[in-house]
C-alpha cells in the first residue's frame, strides 16, 4: 500500500512536470539554448531523430490510430495526414495545446486525460497505438498492466510502435537530471529553466532486455536503435495469449 501511494505520487509531480515544461519542452528535441550539443553533437542528433521519424513514417497509419503521450505534436504531424481516424492523448493540457497548434488538422481527437484510467469510445479498436518516449516513464508495477490494456486496445492484427532513450543515455545532456536521492531507483529528478524541481520516473532500458520483458508478458517485439541515442520498435500480442 505505502508502494502505491508513493507511486500516484511520483506519477503526479511527473503530470506537473509536463504540464509545466510544455514551452520548453521541444527545446531538447531541436537542440536549442542550454541543449546545443555543438556542430558535431548536433549532427549526430539531428541523424539520430531523422532515422527515428523516417522509421515512423514507414509504418502503415492507416486506418484507426492512437497516439498515448501525444506530447507537443513532434509524432502526430506523421501521423494525422495518414489516419483514418487518429485520437491523440496527453494528460498534459498545456502541451495538447502547442500539438493542435502544430498539426492543424482538425480531424484529430484530442483527450485530456490519464492513460491509465482512459478507456477507447465503445466498440473502437485500432489498427495502431503508437507511443514514444513513454515506455521510460512508466513505473514497474504498472508496466504489465500498460501491456496488458494496449492488447485489449488493439484490432486484430493491429500492433504498437514505441520509441525512447536507450540504456546508456542517462549522462547525456539530452537527458538531464539525475536519479533522486531518497526515492526508489526509478525516480529521476528533473528541473526546469526557471529553478523548479520535480520528480519522475525515468527508467533507461536496453533493447534486448526490452524485448525480453515483453515476450514474458505475451507480446511479440522488435526493436532497433538508431546509433546511440534511441530505440524504436514494433510489437504485437502473441497469439493464444489470454488479454
Amino acid at each position: 500500500m505505502r508502494e502505491e501511494r508513493e507511486i500516484e505520487q511520483i506519477l503526479a509531480d511527473q503530470s506537473r512536470y509536463y504540464e509545466d515544461r510544455a514551452p520548453e519542452y521541444d527545446d531538447i528535441w531541436f537542440r536549442r539554448g542550454v541543449y546545443d550539443l555543438g556542430p558535431q553533437g548536433n549532427v549526430r542528433w539531428f541523424e539520430e531523430t531523422a532515422r527515428l521519424e523516417a522509421a515512423l513514417d514507414e509504418l502503415d497509419a492507416s486506418g484507426t490510430v492512437l497516439e498515448l503521450a501525444c506530447g507537443t505534436g513532434l509524432f502526430t504531424r506523421h501521423l494525422a495526414p495518414r489516419a483514418d481516424r487518429l485520437i491523440a492523448i496527453d494528460s498534459a493540457e498545456s502541451v495538447l495545446a502547442i500539438n493542435r497548434d502544430r498539426v492543424g488538422n482538425p480531424s484529430v481527437e484530442y483527450v485530456h486525460g490519464d492513460l491509465f484510467t482512459w478507456s477507447p469510445p465503445e466498440g473502437v479498436r485500432f489498427d495502431l497505438i503508437v507511443f514514444a518516449f513513454l515506455i521510460s516513464h512508466i513505473p514497474p508495477a504498472r508496466f504489465e498492466e500498460l501491456w496488458q490494456r494496449l492488447a485489449t486496445w488493439l484490432a486484430p492484427g493491429g500492433r504498437a510502435f514505441f520509441c525512447d532513450d536507450i540504456s546508456g543515455a542517462e549522462d547525456r545532456r539530452s537527458n538531464p537530471g539525475r536519479q533522486s536521492d531518497d526515492g526508489p531507483a526509478f525516480a529521476h529528478r528533473r528541473r526546469l529553466a526557471d529553478g523548479r524541481e520535480y520528480t519522475i520516473v525515468k527508467i533507461f532500458y536496453r533493447p534486448e532486455e526490452l524485448t525480453a520483458s515483453l515476450e514474458a508478458i505475451g507480446w511479440s517485439a522488435d526493436i532497433c536503435t538508431t546509433g546511440s541515442e534511441f530505440f524504436y520498435g514494433t510489437a504485437h500480442p502473441i497469439e493464444g495469449t489470454p488479454k
